[in-house]
């Protein structure tokens, strides 16, 4: 879970959160106290792992091109001549000039105390001054210290570097190794334009493998904006998103809201298996054992919020019921609600989940059939697509037979830049209507702005079927516009004005609404105040550290619920 964190367990947190990021708004500049550190997973690997090498920079504290950069090293060689300052032009170059560098330097910073690498940093109080309101107190305000040396023990010096370099030169560097330590410190010292530019950046690289995990970090910096991207790519993903390595590394908090959400496009059974390995996790960096009773007192109340009831008969007898976190009776009683006519009270919310409800883009305003079209010989129908807000694309409706009730065979693929994003082989009835019929992928695949992707479909069975027409090069649906264009791909006649690939079907931007919103205080009852639940009682003998704590609090107190298993009979607060 997430812990506190002045040690190197920092830096080993950080490493995990920047395996995954590549590549910037600002919601809150809120300034962080010099003595502040911030919360972190304690594993570590999975932000590094999905990136690259590359930086981004960008002059002005504007978005910029991707380059290759190195954001250390001295200035010094640039104000060897005795001259230098006709060497440069400007006063920007000037001021580039005296960055990390000794010379005229009236300050020193030792940076990252808490990290294994330590470094001392010259700097210039006036530069540093005027970019910063937090710097200007530190040096010139009421309670001003006149230090030589000042201890910056909780900011790596890579990102320490990062943020003077963007403060002396107007120019922001940002690499995958060091984006989220960057964050910390355009918060810590109140520089919104790069902090904007870190959150852009990981705006830029969130999927569902790293969503869990950054929803966690946003919360932490006070990012909502960031946050808000984290659930579209979560309830439109959850499953990936749940499944991903690193989701059993968020924070208890993070957990509990995932496990609260209303609009999670997921089954139950993998919530709870999620559940269960997030349980697991937190027994082994507790060092106790991966019993049932123990992972019950893990997951305390957040148990509760796994709609159980909601299972199949199958699901709950062939995975919940064997696993042993149920006490007998919260068994017995699940079964009665199962097979018998007198449901029993239980204690677990008993209304689906809402998920997200699938949109319709119609790219044509009709369609026709006609005696010598619309013919299949295993040639492919494509069109490409932009949209001008991240989606989720589900999959696509398609023209069927017009000469009858008729089954096809068919192969729906999406590209970008020709890789394969997702495919499916598989079957449709067609009715001899002209209605459309829908096919759809394993998963959603998450579609960015501004970037044209193929729909491509290639079919196989009755020749002749139904095709669009009086096509258009640009639909809004919603909130979200689609413009379309011809692809080189499609070699049976789909095009903007015609074909086949008549509408795409699509998750949207998520609405915040009230209903993905737990109350202000979960630990209340988190469980009682959620509609379609039986028999919960008000549990207000709970305290927020419940809710809201890490691994280590739990088993002594901080966390709980009842424990699993028949020895736990009679000890789980329930009632």
């Amino acid at each position: 879970m997430a812990q506190w964190i002045t040690t190197k367990r920092n830096q080993e947190a950080m490493s995990q959160m920047n395996a995954w990021i590549n590549a910037s708004p600002l919601a809150s500049p809120g300034a962080i106290s010099s003595s502040t550190s911030f919360c972190l997973p304690s594993s570590s690997n999975a932000l590094a792992a999905t990136t690259g090498s590359g930086s981004y920079v960008c002059s002005g504290g504007a978005a910029g091109n991707m380059s290759y950069a190195n954001s250390g090293g001295s200035n010094a060689s640039d104000t060897a001549d005795p001259n230098w300052q006709a060497t440069k032009a400007t006063v920007l170059e000037r001021n580039a000039a005296m960055f990390n560098n000794e010379l005229m330097s009236d300050v020193k910073f030792i940076v990252g105390g808490d990290f294994d690498t330590v470094q001392t940093i010259p700097a210039h109080k006036y530069i540093l001054a005027t970019g910063s309101s937090v710097f200007y107190a530190m040096f010139y305000g009421g309670l001003a210290e006149n230090k030589q040396e000042i201890k910056v023990p909780d900011v790596e010096p890579t990102a320490f570097l990062t943020l003077l370099r963007y403060l002396y030169c107007d120019e922001i560097q940002l690499e995958p190794d060091n984006i989220l330590a960057t964050l910390y410190a355009a918060k810590k010292y109140i520089v919104p334009h790069l902090a904007r530019a870190c959150v852009n950046y990981l705006e830029v690289k969130l999927t569902a493998k790293n969503a869990c995990l950054l929803l966690s970090q946003s919360r932490l910096f006070e990012e909502p904006e960031l946050m808000q991207r984290c659930w579209e790519v979560i309830d439109a993903q959850a499953e990936m998103a749940i499944k991903s390595e690193d989701f059993v590394d968020i924070d208890l908090k993070t957990f509990e809201s995932i496990l609260w959400r209303e609009t999670l496009n997921c089954k139950e059974i993998h919530l709870f298996e999620a559940a269960l390995n997030w349980a697991q996790n937190c027994c082994q960096k507790m060092g106790i054992d991966q019993t049932a009773q123990n992972m019950r007192k893990v997951l305390g109340q957040a148990l509760h919020l796994i709609r159980i009831p909601t299972m199949t008969l199958d699901e709950f007898a062939n995975g919940v019921a064997q696993t042993g976190i149920l006490t007998s009776q919260e068994t017995i009683d699940m079964f009665l609600h199962f097979t018998a006519k007198s449901k029993p009270s239980l204690n677990f919310p008993i209304k689906p989940r809402a998920g997200l409800k699938t949109q319709v883009c119609h790219r044509f305003q009709s369609c026709a059939y006609r005696s010598n079209q619309w013919r299949y010989r295993g040639r492919c129908d494509s069109i490409q697509f932009s949209v001008d807000k991240r989606i989720f694309i589900v999959g696509f409706g398609l023209y069927g037979s017009s000469t009858g009730a008729a089954t096809y065979n068919v192969k729906i693929e999406l590209k970008r830049l020709g890789r394969t994003l997702a495919e499916n082989d598989t079957k449709f009835f067609s009715d001899g209507s002209s209605n459309t019929f829908h096919v759809f992928f394993e998963n959603p695949i998450q579609i960015e702005p501004e970037c044209y992707y193929t729909a491509s479909v290639i079919l196989d069975g009755i020749e002749l079927s139904f095709f669009g027409q009086e096509g258009m090069s640009e639909v809004c649906m919603g909130n979200v516009t689609f413009q379309f264009q011809c692809s080189s791909e499609s070699t049976n006649g789909t095009g903007v004005q015609g074909g086949q690939i008549p509408e795409l079907i699509f998750y949207g931007p998520t609405a915040i609404t009230s209903m993905n919103s737990p109350p202000n205080s979960m630990c209340a009852s988190p469980v009682g105040e959620m509609d379609g639940c039986i028999g919960i009682g008000n549990k207000s003998n709970r305290n927020s550290s419940e809710l809201s704590g890490n691994c280590d609090d739990i088993l002594s107190g901080g966390g709980g619920g009842g424990s699993g298993g028949d020895a736990a009979e009679g000890t789980t607060s329930t009632n």
